[in-house]
C-alpha cells in the first residue's frame, strides 16, 4: 500500500483511525456507574446517555442499533456495556461482540452500583492495556469511512466551507470510498436537486420517502420552524430562508451520485455518497453516522459550532475570517482565503485532504484537544 495513511484493522476487516476502549451505558439509569468506571480507569471513555428505558417499537430499535453501532464502530477497540438489566444488556453486548472485538456485559440488578464500578473498572484497566499493543498497519483511503455535517452556517459556507468540504467529497468518493451525509429537512427547497443525483428509481423514491415523511411529521405539529430551520445562528449570518440554507448545505455533497437512501444508523453496503435520514441537530446527526460506522467527519462551519464526538474525529473548517479568528481553538482548517482570491477551490480541497491524512495517522482534531465529547441518541417519540 503507498497512500501513507495508517489505521488499526479490527477483527472484521474494518479500519479505525482511533483506539477507543469505550464504557457504554445501555440506559439512563446506568449513567451513574458508567461514569464511576470512567473516573477510576480515565485512559478509557465513558459514554451516557439520557434513554433507554420504556422505548418501544422503532424508537427502541434505533436506540439499539445506535448503541450497537456505536460499539461496533472500528474507532473503537474495545466494550464495557453496562445496563440495568440483562437481558437489553444482553442484546447491545451480543450486537458488538458480532465484530469479533473484546465486549464485557456488566447489569446492575442484584449487584448494585458500587459492585458493577469495581468491576467494571478492573476489567476496563484490562482492555485499555490490551488496545495500547495494537498496532496502526498501512491502510488505504476507500476504507476510512468518512461523513458530512455543517451547522452555523452563514454566507461564507455555501461559498467557502462546504465547496471545500465537496473537494474532498468527490476525492474521496473517487478513490472508491463511502461517504454519509444526511440533515433531511436543511434540504428544503433543493430536495429536487438530490433526488436527481440519485443512481436509480429505487433509491428516489427512498430518498423522497424520508423527505415526504420528515415534512409531513413537522407539518402535523402546526408549527413554523423559523428560528430553529434556519437557526438564529443561521439567520444572523445572513441565511434568511431554509432554502437559501439548503443550497449551501448540498454544495458539500459534491458532484458524485446518491447511490443509496439509509434509515439512521443504518450501515451502508454500497461504496461511494449515501444519504441517511438523520435530524439537523449536530449531536444527533454525527452520533448516528458514527453509529453507522464513519469513523472521521467534516464539519464546515460559518458562525463557528463547537461540535465534537466521543469517538468519531470532527474537523471543523470555515471560510469565515471572523469566526476563524474568535474561535481559533475550535476551528481546524479557515478556508477564508477562498473568500478574499488567495487560492482557489483545488488548493483549498488539498489544504483540507492534507488535514484529513493528517488526522487519520493520528493527530487530534480541535475538539478532541479540548474535550469536546458530544453524544446524543435521537428520540422518534414519546416512551410508554
Amino acid at each position: 500500500m503507498a497512500s501513507g495513511l495508517t489505521g488499526y484493522r479490527r477483527a472484521n476487516g474494518r479500519v479505525g483511525i482511533r483506539n477507543h476502549v469505550i464504557i457504554l451505558a445501555v440506559d439512563d439509569l446506568s449513567n451513574a456507574a458508567v461514569e464511576g468506571i470512567g473516573r477510576l480507569v480515565p485512559a478509557a471513555l465513558a459514554i451516557p446517555h439520557a434513554y433507554g428505558r420504556l422505548q418501544f417499537g422503532e424508537d427502541l430499535e434505533l436506540t439499539f442499533r445506535t448503541l450497537i453501532g456505536t460499539g461496533a464502530n472500528p474507532n473503537v477497540a474495545a466494550v464495557v456495556v453496562v445496563g440495568i438489566e440483562p437481558s437489553w444488556t444482553d442484546r447491545v453486548a451480543d450486537g458488538i461482540a458480532l465484530t469479533g472485538k473484546p465486549v464485557v456485559r456488566l447489569s446492575i440488578e442484584r449487584h448494585g452500583d458500587l459492585s458493577i464500578i469495581a468491576e467494571g473498572a478492573r476489567r476496563a484497566a484490562q482492555l485499555v492495556q490490551d488496545a495500547s499493543e495494537i498496532m496502526r498497519v498501512p491502510v488505504e483511503r476507500h476504507e476510512v469511512m468518512m461523513s458530512i455535517k455543517c451547522g452555523e452556517s452563514d454566507t461564507t459556507s455555501g461559498l467557502g466551507a462546504c465547496p471545500t468540504t465537496s473537494q474532498a467529497v468527490d476525492r474521496t468518493v473517487a478513490a472508491m470510498g463511502t461517504v454519509l451525509f444526511g440533515e433531511t429537512t436543511e434540504l428544503t427547497g433543493g430536495e429536487h436537486l438530490i433526488a436527481q443525483r440519485c443512481i436509480d428509481d429505487d433509491v428516489r423514491a427512498r430518498f423522497q420517502a424520508f423527505f415526504d415523511d420528515y415534512m409531513q411529521t413537522i407539518e402535523s405539529q402546526g408549527v413554523d420552524l423559523l428560528g430553529s430551520q434556519p437557526t438564529q445562528g443561521n439567520i444572523r449570518g445572513g441565511l434568511s430562508t431554509i432554502e437559501e440554507k439548503a443550497m449551501g448545505n448540498i454544495a458539500k455533497t459534491g458532484t458524485v451520485p446518491v447511490v443509496d437512501a439509509l434509515e439512521p444508523a443504518v450501515a451502508p453496503t454500497r461504496q461511494g455518497l449515501n444519504f441517511m435520514d438523520t435530524s439537523s441537530a449536530a449531536a444527533e446527526c454525527i452520533t448516528l453516522m458514527a453509529a453507522a460506522g464513519a469513523v472521521i467527519h467534516l464539519f464546515p462551519t460559518g458562525q463557528g459550532n463547537i461540535i465534537g464526538h466521543p469517538i468519531e474525529p470532527v474537523i471543523k473548517l470555515t471560510a469565515n475570517p471572523l469566526t476563524a479568528a474568535t474561535m481559533a481553538e475550535h476551528v481546524d482548517l479557515d478556508v477564508s482565503g477562498l473568500l478574499t482570491k488567495e487560492y482557489g477551490l483545488v488548493e483549498a480541497g488539498d489544504r483540507l485532504m492534507e488535514l484529513i491524512d493528517r488526522t487519520i495517522n493520528g493527530r487530534l482534531t480541535a475538539a478532541e484537544a479540548i474535550g469536546h465529547q458530544e453524544f446524543v441518541i435521537t428520540k422518534l417519540y414519546r416512551s410508554a
